[in-house]
């Protein structure tokens, strides 16, 4: 198994403020307010958090079980 990855960028889709944040290992992110512009920034329809919506890694549990892994499965 590969390594897990801890850290993600960030990047607002609103105003393209990106900030390296550390995910949890053991829960989703549902809820990300941006430092730039102060959007509150949920995941998009599909997606289980922030991090895989606009993160540059996806978080941990999609990381190690693939996307039916995380919460939203």
């Amino acid at each position: 198994m590969s390594e897990i990855v801890r850290e993600s960028v960030l990047t607002c889709p609103l105003c393209g403020h990106a900030k390296v944040e550390t995910m949890p290992t053991d829960m989703c992110l549902w809820f990300y307010e941006c430092e730039g512009c102060h959007a509150l920034l949920r995941p998009a329809p599909g997606d289980c958090c922030v991090f895989c919506s606009y993160g540059s890694v996806p978080c941990p549990p999609v990381q190690m079980h693939g996307r039916g892994g995380c919460c939203a499965g």
